[in-house]
């Protein structure tokens, strides 16, 4: 079985980065981190993020009126970037350059594709003409001639692999609508060339590729709805003339007699392909969504509609999905399970299930699932230690049942019980010992609340939800519901306190706040509790304190000097002019304080203030340069 869990947004995208084919990003590629990833735009720009914390680490551009025409990636072996801009002109930095205009730079003799880095292997430069070098062969003369290959075809995808320690090389071309594959082996010099199998009324839309025992396989997203499989072999006769490769059918792209008109697609294991595209049933309006299919089943497993729209790409790096959503970069979690029918029917042996760590939608599990479904990180340990160990460590886990019980009850009992009760209740599960699922467990009972706010305007245990997130190690992403209710409410306290201690919180959350804080008037919030200390230094100042408007000239009156001194003008001076006030009351100066000291990238949350009103965005701006 295969699932898309949780979902999250990195960044927002600039006005290149919309909705529609031909816009999007350049590309998204791996960084010498798993957690890092490497955005080009279809710009001068690239971007370095961190995942986990939907922040970027750093950002480089290269001069107006240059524009970066291949991906940026990563060299795995030396952790530099290595980019192309105008086609031919390829630069090569690190993290802490800054400015690109001072890198390493080389001029090459032909213009370049595509730059595809490996593992433990120098990248491989692949050109237009279709010749291909390594990067280190590359810059021992960047003007060295390039043979073209491929003549008046036109490259349209490509993809490198190591086999061994070889690296290989597969793209596809296409002209006047034949498509040809080429595989080649740089270090070993052979280059073979296939003819793709002609589909009627059909063509290719798509392709990615992986490696296994000397076999390549490509798969072929066509426009006919279908996926299909083509098996290349790498040890080939040389000297034979160009094959035509037959394809077979994997896949029929059809949901309850409707066709999902697919974009892009990845492969995620043997079993399970993604696929982005849209589905029009008879007589309704598309819809773009992001699918899993089960290969061997032919079936739809897990689907996610994406009501804003995307630009047609998909990028899956590890257990994450990356795709534009409207103007954002969205990332979405998932996770795939063993095929088979014993995984269909709930009989598949432990020592069969899949090693993928589980991921939880608090919003879309029962109280008692949510309990079930958290499972210990001790208890995944206990499969490889030795049978008197596990007897000792079941023993210790027993133990704690009884906590997760009184859990379970107190789930149960929070549709019902007052404000008064259920806090007394909190209260009591929380003096006890901590077990290895406290954390996850928390998680269950502010879900738990969360909904029973939603369905309750009169249930609010706010005394409970700030001791939680001030004692307690909690985040955004354990509990996303919390700020949304708190939102609703206008609890700004609560909000501070978010803002202050969450470190994933997604910008367009922290700007929702910013907004609902400048639309909340002074005098309401000098009624409200917030914390001042990060504004103390400012609550001395007297916003009232009188002005001295007499008129001075080198220190006297002039009235008194009149006649003895040749006045030649007069000013008024105000004593204050130098004093700087903070241009709102000390309990709003607090709150978007918490916003502006809070993690986020001016690149990213400056934008929306074109939404704000002219008034609001000043003083936004105002308080950020305090800041």
């Amino acid at each position: 079985m295969a699932a898309l869990c949780e979902a999250f947004t990195l960044c927002g995208l600039g006005p290149s980065g919309g909705v529609g084919l031909g816009s999007g990003l350049l590309a998204l590629e791996p960084g010498a981190d798993p957690d890092h990833v490497l955005l080009t735009d279809r710009g001068r720009t690239a971007t370095l993020f961190k995942v986990s914390d939907q922040k970027p680490l750093g950002c480089w551009s290269v001069k107006h009126g240059q524009i970066i025409t291949c991906p940026v990636v990563c060299n795995f072996e030396t952790h530099e970037y290595i980019a192309v801009h105008d086609n031919k002109v390829l630069r090569i930095w690190k993290d802490e350059d800054v400015n690109l205009d001072k890198v390493f730079k080389a001029t090459l003799s032909a213009e370049v594709y595509r730059i595809h880095s490996l593992p433990r292997a120098e990248p491989l430069v692949l050109f237009r003409g279709g010749g291909v070098r390594t990067l280190d062969v590359l810059l021992e003369a960047p003007q060295q001639e390039i043979e073209n290959v491929i003549s008046d075809e036109v490259i349209k995808w490509s993809e490198a692999f190591l086999e061994g320690h070889q690296p290989v090389l597969i793209f596809v071309t296409e002209k006047d609508g034949d498509f040809f594959v080429y595989v080649q082996k740089p270090k070993m010099r052979s280059l073979h060339k296939y003819k793709l199998e002609q589909q009627e009324l059909s063509n290719p839309l798509s392709f990615t590729a992986y490696i296994k025992k000397q076999i390549i396989t490509l798969l072929c997203l066509y426009s006919s709805d279908s996926v299909y499989k083509v098996l290349i072999p790498l040890q080939q006769n040389s000297e034979e003339e160009e094959q035509t490769l037959s394809k077979s059918l994997l896949l029929n792209l059809s949901i309850s007699g409707s066709a999902l008109k697919g974009t892009s697609f990845v492969v995620l294991d043997k079993d399970h392909v993604a696929v982005l595209g849209s589905l029009a049933a008879s007589g309704e309006e598309s819809k773009e969504c992001l699918t899993i299919w089960n290969t061997k089943f032919q079936t739809l497993q897990a689907s996610k509609e994406l009501p804003l729209g995307t630009s047609g790409q998909l990028w899956c790096y590890g257990d994450k999905f990356f795709f534009t959503h409207g103007k954002v970069l969205t990332v979405v979690i998932y996770k795939c399970e063993t095929s088979s029918l014993a995984a269909a029917v709930g009989k598949l042996k432990d020592s069969q299930t899949s090693d993928l760590s589980s991921f939880l939608n608090w919003n879309t599990l029962g109280d008692e699932e949510l309990l079930v479904s958290c499972p210990s990180q001790q208890s995944v340990a206990l499969n490889s230690e030795s049978k008197m160990t596990l007897r000792s460590k079941k023993s210790a886990v027993a133990n704690m049942q009884p906590d997760t019980s009184a859990a379970g009850r107190f789930l149960r009992s929070i549709k019902v019980a007052s404000t008064a009760a259920v806090e007394d209740e909190l209260r009591q599960l929380l003096s006890k010992a901590l077990t290895p699922d406290f954390q996850a467990t928390i998680g269950c009972v502010i879900s738990a609340l969360m909904n029973r706010c939603k369905t309750d305007p009169t249930f609010y245990p706010r005394n409970f939800l700030v001791q939680m997130i001030q004692k307690r190690e909690l985040s955004y992403s354990l509990c996303p519901d919390l700020m949304a209710v708190a939102l609703e409410k206008k609890d700004v306290h609560l909000l501070q306190l978010c803002l202050q201690r969450f470190p994933d919180i997604p910008e367009e959350i922290t700007y929702t706040c910013l907004k609902v804080f400048l639309s909340i008037s002074d005098d309401y919030l000098e009624r409200t509790d917030v914390n001042l200390e990060s504004v103390i230094s400012y609550i001395d100042i007297e916003p009232n304190k009188e002005v001295k408007t007499e008129v001075v000239e080198n220190g006297f009156n002039t009235e008194v000097e009149e006649n003895g001194c040749d006045v030649t003008g007069k000013k008024e001076t105000h004593m204050m002019d130098s004093v700087e006030f903070c241009p709102v009351g000390p309990q709003k100066a607090a709150l978007l304080n918490a916003v502006l000291h809070s993690a986020y990238s001016e690149t990213f949350l400056l934008p929306h203030l074109k939404d704000l009103p002219a008034q609001q965005a000043v003083v936004s701006i105002l308080k950020q340069k305090k800041s």
